[in-house]
């Protein structure tokens, strides 16, 4: 599909290959993935501002959950953990994000009891968490409602529980399904569909809703896809990505691309600015790349520049990666790059989050093809685009 936005040279150049190449090279699917998310964004703000998303989600709020958890499995829970802390400010109602996983082993120490939402985000919605953790919720707590965000129409999460009165489905366009092994349109849109909630709250639920972080996105893809190639070129073994609040989702999400893309190649490390000195400042060696999501709060980036500044001091890491606006150019460390991207504080805060997805999208994808490995498919016979089915057990008094 050809893209709507400008190139880099190097990206229009990969876009631009033919189609047996691209296949050669195994990066096709991701690639159209990656490139097609400003568009599939607006698609998806389209499909929240239709009548029947808006009321079914203000329906939802209307029955004042006491709490909301997201939950998912990998890439998945990650949309929850850039989600919850958004919408806890925004709606007033203790939000969390826990693993599918966590839920499925150790329900009853980590749910909150008593009314509450529980929201499932999903891709495929075939992975044996997502319908697992679904069954024993609706078994075990009858003040829970349900909502399934999913990008598979046919996907046993949207399929299987339509005479389910408690469960409600928001499923998204198909080409949001992404084909390749790792999730690229697809986190983004599920990100951007579980902010729907906070839309109908404010009453601000509109079709140009995502327009803005379109625009954004195209920017990276026409001005700084050369440079984050170079980045992604030089000799490393190691990346560290940094977030505070919501953005550490988001720097979790890039660090799994990256190790995904890399086959394990690459070590990845996610964690706070706060919480890089607390130990993980250790990690940082010479060839370590260092990849910083930089706040839209001006307090909150005080903390952030003094970190890089340490850093800078202390002659920690290798290259640099920052991604804001008006990026101080004493943070930067030797060489380093500044994505910057006039517009990006004027966005809502989940819309910065699905920005520095693609800025670590991009990245991963450019370091894969440099290892001489197949983004659509890595990890050949280790991965699978969907987990293989296990057994769910049955959940005891302690689950």
């Amino acid at each position: 599909m050809p893209v709507k936005c400008p190139l880099s040279p190097e990206l229009a150049q990969l876009h631009d290959a033919p189609a047996a190449e691209q296949a050669r090279r195994g990066y096709a699917d991701t690639l159209r993935e990656i490139l097609q998310q400003p568009q599939t964004w607006q698609g998806t703000a389209a499909r929240l501002a239709e009548e029947g998303a808006d009321a079914m989600l203000r329906g939802l709020l209307a029955a004042r959950p006491a709490h909301i958890v997201f939950t998912g499995s990998g890439s998945s829970v990650y949309v929850g953990e850039c989600l919850a802390p958004v919408l806890q400010a925004a709606l007033g109602v203790p939000c969390l994000a826990i693993p599918a996983g966590t839920l499925l082993t150790s329900r009853r120490g980590v749910l909150p009891p008593g009314r509450g939402l529980l929201v499932s985000i999903a891709r495929s919605g075939d992975s044996p968490e997502s319908t697992g953790v679904v069954d024993q919720v609706l078994a075990a707590e009858p003040g829970y409602a349900h909502l399934a965000i999913t990008c598979n129409a046919q996907g046993r999460l949207a399929t299987r529980y339509r005479d389910e009165p408690r469960m409600h489905v928001l499923l998204l366009d198909e080409r949001t399904n992404d084909r390749s092994l790792v999730m690229t349109s697809s986190f983004t849109n599920l990100l951007l569909a579980g902010s729907g909630l906070r839309h109908v709250a404010s009453g601000d639920a509109d079709a140009r809703v995502a327009d803005a972080a379109a625009a954004v996105a195209g920017a990276v893809f026409a001005r700084h896809g050369d440079a984050l190639a170079r980045v992604a070129r030089a000799p490393s073994a190691a990346a560290v990505y940094l977030g505070s609040g919501a953005a550490l989702g988001a720097a979790r999400e890039s660090a799994l691309k990256m190790l995904e893309m890399s086959g394990g190649a690459m070590r990845v490390l996610p964690e706070t600015f706060l919480g890089l000195r607390h130990g993980p400042m250790s990690w940082l060696d010479d060839d370590c790349l260092t990849v910083a999501y930089l706040s839209g709060e001006p307090s909150v980036r005080g903390y952030e520049y003094d970190l890089l500044r340490e850093l800078n001091r202390k002659a920690l890491g290798g290259a640099r990666v920052v991604v804001g606006e008006s990026i101080p150019g004493d943070v930067l460390g030797p060489g380093g790059v500044a994505v910057e991207l006039p517009g990006l504080y004027a966005l809502e805060e989940a819309q910065q989050q699905m920005i520095h997805v693609v800025v670590g999208q991009l990245l991963a994808f450019f370091r894969c093809l440099a290892l001489e490995q197949r983004p659509d498919a890595p990890s050949q016979g280790v991965l699978t685009r969907v987990v293989e089915s296990f057994a769910i057990h049955a959940a005891g008094d302690g689950a």
